[in-house]
């Protein structure tokens, strides 16, 4: 039986076969598909994770955990997700070294989009903590580290399954000992406020993000909220505990209508987060849930961007491009298309992986609801600066680059597709994503 997929954005579904394998040996029969790919748990935001008429391997049966062990060091399945893994590790001391702003997310799903944190500026991204994994190809199983297939180890990462299935992932957590950050806070009233304090204080904190208002316009363009802190130790918080963050009890019951998301509401709902927030606070105690995960305590939030879904947009300059951030945002302001969420982040050192996002510069994602008119040709007027600024967008979030934009932001294209071939020769892993950008093609 067919089923509708589509990413969390909700937009360009596909109908696919979906077949839910438990072991290895279930996926290497199944790779056997004309089309197939890998899917975690459905928040990549475009069409990484579906291929229409093909087939789709949920990997939730691949659910193993292993023992953690006294180094931090865990075994998982790919299809555990991290909020899994954290009930487990979390009451043990040990939290996920890089984690995204959902808990909802597969280790495989992780690995497969090379996810980063508020920490890249210190601990880069998802790659970086994995020791071995093994991969399931068309052509046989492979135990993979940084020293046993290199080539293959890190062309995995950020190619959203276009390398085969992943089974297993031997990670090394992070130690902590609590379940509380310190957070600083600092409201700063436009974009290069901002921006000048992330450069110069960033790399005293672990962890850093800004929310930035795209509706303001003026002298208020950019106007934020940084927020920035560490892992509170037994003696920063009263009463320190290790609990794991509970699931959420509260749920969007059905799909907003259109147009609740407009820039009016949008407007109205920044001044109030904006006004509401401390100019200047220290050291307050959140839990791990507050501050890394704030919209997992509101299931199906996505449904929130009406029938028609929402694209995110999130791009990546070099440090000497950062002048196309405020040139982004000016223009989002200026368009009155509406984004209701958007996070500026530094980045730190990229890894060596092919397709991987991430390098050394800023990162802004942006939350855009499908409907504007003027939303399609915006996007395209964004991608032109981002290019010109030597930047890329992440293929995670995306549902509509066009394949020549694509090998602009990405030119180890061909080299990623070169190893692929090598394990896939005749090209059974495929998706709606790699077919839109022609990945495999190099």
């Amino acid at each position: 039986m067919k089923t509708r997929l589509t990413g969390w954005g909700r937009t360009a579904g596909s109908l696919c076969e979906v077949e839910t394998p438990s072991t290895e040996d279930e996926v290497e029969r199944a790779l056997v598909a004309p089309a197939v790919i890998a899917r975690g748990l459905g928040r990549s935001y475009g069409d990484a994770a579906q291929v229409g008429g093909g087939l789709v391997l949920d990997n939730r049966g691949l659910d193993a955990i292993g023992p953690i062990g006294p180094d931090g060091i865990v075994t998982v399945g790919a299809g555990v997700s991290i909020e899994d893994l954290l009930a487990l590790s979390i009451p043990q001391g040990w939290f996920v070294p890089v984690t995204p702003g959902t808990r909802q997310v597969s280790i495989g799903g992780a690995v497969a989009a090379d996810v980063h944190g508020k920490n890249h500026h210190v601990d880069g991204s998802f790659a970086r903590h994995v020791r071995s994994m093994r991969l399931v190809t068309p052509t046989g199983v492979h135990q993979l580290s940084p020293e046993v297939e290199p080539a293959l180890f890190w062309a995995t990462f950020g190619a959203m399954g276009l390398t085969g299935v992943l089974s297993e992932v031997t990670l090394q957590l992070l130690a902590i000992e609590s379940d509380q950050v310190l957070v600083d806070t600092d409201r700063y009233d436009d974009l290069d406020e901002v921006m000048a304090a992330m450069v110069e204080g960033d790399n005293g904190y672990r962890y850093s993000v800004a929310w930035v208002d795209c509706m303001a316009r003026g002298r208020r363009m950019g106007r934020s909220i940084l927020t920035r802190g560490d892992h509170a130790t037994r003696d920063d918080v009263t009463n320190a505990a290790r609990v794991a963050p509970r699931a959420a009890r509260l749920a969007v019951p059905v799909t907003a209508p259109p147009g609740l998301l407009n820039p009016f509401t949008i407007t109205a709902f920044n001044e109030l987060w904006f006004r509401a927030a401390p100019r200047h606070r220290v050291g307050e105690a959140q839990s791990i849930a507050s501050f890394f995960h704030p919209l997992d305590g509101l299931r199906d939030w996505n449904r929130l961007y009406g029938p028609r879904g929402f694209v995110q947009y999130q791009f990546c300059v070099p440090d000497d491009g950062a002048e196309a951030v405020t040139r982004v945002i000016a223009r989002l302001s200026q368009s009155r298309v509406p984004s209701f969420l958007a996070v500026l982040k530094r980045f730190g050192a990229a890894d060596p992986a092919p397709l991987s996002f991430p390098q050394p510069g800023w990162t802004l994602a942006l939350d855009l609801p499908v409907g504007p008119a003027a939303l399609a040709p915006l996007l395209d007027e964004l991608d032109e600066l981002v290019v010109q600024a030597r930047g890329r967008v992440y293929l995670a979030k995306d549902a509509r680059l066009s394949p020549s934009t694509v090998r602009a932001m990405y030119p180890r294209l061909g080299e990623f597709a070169a190893i692929a071939d090598t394990i896939d020769p005749q090209r059974h892993l495929t998706s709606d994503l790699a077919r839109r950008l022609r990945l495999r093609e190099g």
